[in-house]
């Protein structure tokens, strides 16, 4: 009998310790970048408070994955320059994802395509309000040309 409880015992133990070993080493290890807990996309918008279409794109991001923080900026204009975003290429508002700027209502595809690839660049921008991008329209219509912008400058990075 004292065998069986040894025996028991030195089970209890090693799986014990089994678990508490995995539960360490998956609390100790670096998360994806770029992706929360729940496996969504992390993006932060900084918009103007007061701009409906700037919530709609950011519901439009959910609804497709992204997990959203939305900061409410009403110079997010300055701040987009400031994070290297063209003077003339502002979009309505400015986000950031994986260490990539993104300036305006650029497609969920297009989005994808760049933290994908990965290009050299600081980010892309759809500037303005184009009336067929997310957010303005309830669907993406027509094409929208999306451009990249970095230290070579600026080039088309999208135009469908």
């Amino acid at each position: 009998m004292k065998k069986i409880f040894v025996a028991a015992t030195v089970t209890a133990l090693a799986v014990i310790g089994s678990v508490a070993f995995t539960a360490l080493a998956s609390a100790q290890a670096p998360q994806d970048a770029g992706t929360n807990v729940a496996g969504a996309k992390a993006i932060t918008i900084w918009r103007d408070p007061g701009c409906g279409c700037c919530d709609t794109y950011a519901d439009y991001l959910e609804t497709n994955g992204f997990s959203v923080t939305r900061v409410g900026d009403r110079e997010f204009d300055k701040r987009s320059v400031e994070m290297g975003v063209p003077e003339r290429g502002i979009g309505c508002h400015l986000a950031e994802i994986d260490g990539y700027i993104v300036s305006g209502l650029v497609p969920v595809e297009i989005i994808e395509r760049l933290i994908s690839e990965r290009p050299d660049v600081t980010g892309i921008t759809l500037p303005g309000m184009p009336g067929n991008a997310p957010g303005m329209a309830p669907a993406k219509t027509g094409t929208l040309k999306t451009y990249a912008f970095g230290k070579d400058g600026v080039a088309v990075y999208s135009d469908e």
